[in-house]
């Protein structure tokens, strides 16, 4: 980055939504950045990690800093994942191909969304020999949840990561008022396409009648009776570890304890399901104050920059899972486009750290921080 020749992409994280501006179509800004209503949530997300400070301690840093960790079986070399992210086609024509060889290249877990335009098994090949989680969204019918969790397992994703906070869509203006909802258009749907239930369903393989197949889609997705025996199914089909995302309230959290999961994910989906809602980084501290010593916690949610990632590290979690970013980095590069956004939150992680004062996230506590 330094030698005269300046990066090809902004190294300031927090404006990389500006640059993405320029290269995507007003549909795909409309279903990637909005949030439900007003917005306000997702600005609660960001105006939550304004409140907190990092305070920064002098002489007590060593040569040799570390800031690996094991978090459910998976070694990663910091505590940052890519968090599950659907219909990346809208920023780019190869999305969670690109997305996947990207961690993989530096040996970050990717997690594939069930509403990926890329099936279970293609993103596996691009991952290669990377780690890789996958995200389920429960679907209303039980014999096609069992399929994708056997299809994951069959390409070798370690953990489940079950998403509680989008049983239905959330009430988005954005894509209203242009009436556009991508998996309508067969985009976002390849693991229902390529799933041998969801075909065995139609009267017509999906490629003979697309609109069908998009109908039968919006009919298997919407499921707000899912419950906690819904968790309890997904436990016996499924011989890894089970994390709930979309976690918000320590009583859920101390019920997914109770229900058995291994790891919640603290998160309000970025602002884009229920608007006014509590802003992620503040419920995080009572949530992990409840279950840290019973669950493993992780964080969503309005994370943008290395020092996010310092904060929410000090308030609780053990590992952050980054969305919006990288996907403008996908936007606007591909796969080099992710990597760089990766490895300027990496770099800054690790500078932000040692100009506070740290070797580890490990040594980070409440005590790091102070309110504004």
């Amino acid at each position: 980055m330094f030698g005269n020749t300046p990066p090809k992409l902004t190294t300031d994280l927090a404006h990389l939504e500006e640059k993405a501006r320029e290269t995507l179509s007003a549909e795909a800004m409309g279903y990637i950045v909005p949030s439900a209503g007003s917005g306000a949530t997702a600005r609660a997300n960001r105006e939550a990690f304004d409140r907190w400070r990092i305070v920064p301690r002098m002489l007590r840093n060593g040569p040799e800093r570390d800031l690996s960790c094991t978090i459910l079986g998976t070694e990663m070399p910091a505590p940052v994942m890519l968090a599950p992210v659907g219909v990346q086609t809208l920023a780019h024509s190869e999305g969670e191909l690109a997305t996947a060889r990207a961690a993989t290249s530096l040996g970050l877990t990717y997690t594939h969304s069930t509403q990926a335009s890329y099936s279970i098994e293609a993103a596996a090949e691009a991952s290669g020999d990377g780690s890789r989680w996958f995200q389920l969204y429960f679907p209303n019918e039980r014999d096609l949840c069992v399929s994708f969790l056997e299809r994951a397992k069959t390409a070798a994703y370690s953990t489940v990561v079950v998403t509680l906070d989008t049983t239905m869509l959330g009430w988005r203006p954005a894509d209203l008022d242009r009436g556009f909802l991508p998996f309508l258009a067969g985009s976002g749907i390849a693991n229902y396409l390529t799933d041998p239930v969801f075909a065995g369903s139609l009267a017509k393989p999906p490629e003979e009648d697309p609109a069908m197949a998009a109908l039968r889609f919006a009919q298997v997705f919407p499921n707000p009776g899912l419950s906690w025996d819904d968790i309890a199914f997904v436990r016996e089909h499924w011989d890894g570890p089970v994390v709930v995302k979309g976690i918000l309230s320590a009583e859920d959290a101390k019920l997914a304890a109770d229900n058995g999961v291994d790891g919640i994910v603290v998160s309000n989906h970025g602002g884009r399901q229920v608007d006014g809602a509590i802003a992620a980084l503040d419920a995080l501290p009572g949530i992990a104050d409840t279950v840290g010593d019973r669950l493993t916690v992780l964080f969503d949610s309005g994370v943008r920059t290395g020092a996010d990632v310092v904060k929410a590290l000090a308030l609780g979690a053990q590992a952050v899972l980054l969305g919006r970013p990288y996907l403008y980095g996908l936007a606007l590069d591909g796969q080099q486009g992710v990597e760089h956004v990766l490895k300027c939150l990496l770099a800054e992680l690790d500078i932000t750290l040692t100009g506070a004062g740290y070797t580890s996230h490990r040594e980070l506590s409440r005590e790091s921080l102070v309110t504004a």
